[in-house]
């Protein structure tokens, strides 16, 4: 996109316009694919007008579920199906698979295609260009047992994050 339009990183950088930003370093971030610090709207509209694009081109549309009662090993295993698939092909595989996460993990899709949608993307162009499940803090049990005892047990949590971009 960035050779497109003619553009080199420090004029991308200089583009950026935010107190506290160290705008050269993040701007690699990204184009690494590093999400730290996160880029917000305003940081993706000043790129697209650097790159004279719309942002809905350049954005990447990421939707997070957090607390997502399932352990994070079971998520993934959901995850890894759709992960660089067309939206409609991830939809159907999650529509379709029996594991409890799967639910989640499509909710977490619809959420992400509602956000592309609404800035104007177009849905059939979709894919899903990023998804994870990580480990979140779980809760702590006790289960009684005889003569006064107990004993623990965990309940664990995931976080579910989808992301989706437009396809030229």
């Amino acid at each position: 996109m960035m050779q497109r339009a003619g553009v080199d990183e420090r004029t991308l950088a200089e583009a950026l316009d935010r107190p506290g930003l160290d705008a050269a370093s993040a701007l690699r971030n990204w184009l690494a694919g590093r999400g730290e610090p996160r880029a917000r709207r305003s940081d993706i509209e000043q790129l697209a007008s650097a790159l004279s694009c719309a942002p809905k081109d350049i954005a990447i549309f990421v939707s997070e579920s957090r607390y997502v009662p399932t352990s994070a090993r079971k998520a993934r295993l959901v995850v890894d199906l759709i992960r660089g698939k067309r939206v409609d092909e991830a939809y159907n595989a999650l529509s379709f698979c029996n594991k409890r996460a799967a639910k989640m993990a499509l909710r977490t899709l619809r959420t992400a295609i509602a956000d592309a949608e609404q800035a104007d993307a177009d849905v059939t162009k979709l894919r899903v260009a990023c998804a994870w499940a990580d480990k979140a803090p779980g809760l702590r049990r006790f289960r009684p047992k005889d003569r006064g005892r107990a004993h623990p047990y965990r309940k664990h949590k995931s976080h579910i994050v989808v992301g989706v971009e437009e396809v030229a």
